[in-house]
């Protein structure tokens, strides 16, 4: 049986990141994808002009109609934008209790523009950290999170990785894409487990959505009951071929999005 998977996050109308992204990876790893709307942009592959948040009852409503009608396999959470949305899906996820919930904690898009009318990282502990299987923050998202430095090394996102965990996250993944070096390395805390994954950097300025990407392409690993590690090795190795396969798109000025279905066509 094909497992359905929800993304619940912002619609980027160059189709690079938020649900648009999301949905296509799900399609390409073999789930298939449903989507509540937790905000509008006007988003080019230049950046991001304007944020509309959706209310939070009418995005509860949303997530509410999906899970009364389709069995949903696992729940990928990106922008939400404010404290009430943060609010709102941690209230309704904790009455419909999906297997499994990633967590990409966007409070800003790739490009540097805002993506949160608030301070969410507080809140995105407070409310969504019980629930989530994995939380997946880039360096600047897991300082903002814990409060502390941007992580410089591997040995700092070590360190951050586990001040998440002390925080109240079951697992955490803190990315390393933004540091130096021939290879992309990321940091899988989870309990008293520690594990590192590591993929060739590929040279393309075609990344926009990448974060999108993985923890979307983790959490249909997750719903086709893969490991959390296992998934997680799986989703980089998905995004290595996806961003290898980028620059035969010509979509945009700007940083353009990754070709999600590279191993199809």
């Amino acid at each position: 049986m094909i497992p359905n998977v929800l993304t619940i996050a912002g619609f980027d109308p160059s189709g690079g990141a938020g649900v648009l992204a999301d949905i296509k990876t799900f399609a390409a790893l073999r789930c298939y994808g449903v989507a509540a709307l937790s905000a509008s942009t006007v988003q080019n592959t230049q950046g991001v002009g304007a944020l509309m948040p959706v209310q939070p009852d009418f995005l509860a409503a949303q997530i509410d109609a999906l899970f009364a009608d389709i069995q949903i396999a696992a729940v990928k959470i990106g922008m939400l934008g404010t404290i009430a949305n943060i609010e709102a899906v941690a209230q309704r996820l904790a009455v419909h209790k999906p297997a499994y919930v990633v967590l990409d904690p966007v409070m800003r898009a790739s490009s540097g523009d805002t993506l949160a009318t608030e301070d969410l990282a507080a809140a995105l502990i407070h409310y969504l950290a019980p629930l989530t299987a994995l939380v997946t923050p880039n360096l600047a998202e897991a300082a903002k999170l814990a409060q502390d430095q941007v992580p410089a090394s591997i040995e700092q996102m070590r360190a951050i990785a586990a001040k998440l965990c002390r925080a109240g996250f079951s697992a955490v993944l803190v990315k390393g894409g933004h540091l130096a070096g021939a290879e992309s390395v990321d940091i899988l805390c989870a309990g008293n487990i520690e594990r590192v994954f590591a993929a060739p950097r590929i040279a393309t300025k075609n990344t926009h959505g990448t974060g999108c990407t993985l923890s979307s392409a983790i959490a249909a690993g997750l719903a086709n009951d893969l490991p959390l590690a296992t998934a997680i090795e799986a989703a980089k190795a998905y995004v290595s071929a996806s961003l290898a396969g980028a620059d035969k798109l010509n979509v945009g000025q700007g940083s353009g999005p990754l070709h999600h279905f590279s191993g199809l066509w």
